[in-house]
């Protein structure tokens, strides 16, 4: 059985509270993402396959991007329904995101390092690491709740503690 990494979030706020407001955080970076992307002329690569035309790229970056946003309002839905099972496929994707933004970070850091701009470089890691940081934590945060609620469905129907507001 999975076990809770935190018993709140900020010190102060109920990890209910504090899984509400990553998914909401989740989503209005979604969507300002998809702004930026549409409204700026940003040149997108990926890591791996360079030869993808940027277009395909920015196209395969909406389409991800419109599945956090499902899958963010589906974390809220079971935080509210207090079913844990709406929430896998967030805490599957988060944690997947945060290792992929900290490979991203790492590599973007390497290439400015090896092009000479080490101040960009050195910006780039330190923010990025920062972001990693934060994306973490809302991580633990959403895991935590997910925990407790999985924990709470097992007890069974009759063995619940009653929900206080």
């Amino acid at each position: 059985m999975a076990k809770p990494l935190l018993n709140s979030c900020c010190v102060c706020q109920s990890t209910r509270n504090g899984s509400i407001i990553s998914g909401i955080l989740a989503i209005v970076l979604s969507i300002i993402t998809i702004v930026v992307i549409f409204t700026t002329r940003v040149h997108f690569k990926t890591i791996v396959f360079d030869f993808i035309p940027n277009d395909i790229v920015k196209i395969i970056l909406v389409i991800n991007l419109c599945m956090t946003i499902l899958i963010s309002l589906l974390m809220i839905a079971g935080v509210l329904k207090r079913n844990h099972y709406l929430m896998v496929p967030w805490v599957v994707l988060g944690i997947m995101i945060a290792i992929g933004l900290l490979i991203s970070v790492i590599y973007t850091a390497v290439v400015f390092f090896i092009d000479g701009y080490v101040l960009t470089g050195v910006l780039w890691l330190i923010f990025g690491l920062i972001c990693c940081a934060v994306l973490t934590y809302c991580w633990c945060v959403v895991y935590s709740e997910y925990a407790n609620l999985s924990e709470e469905n097992e007890r069974g129907r009759y063995n619940k503690q009653p929900y206080r507001r």
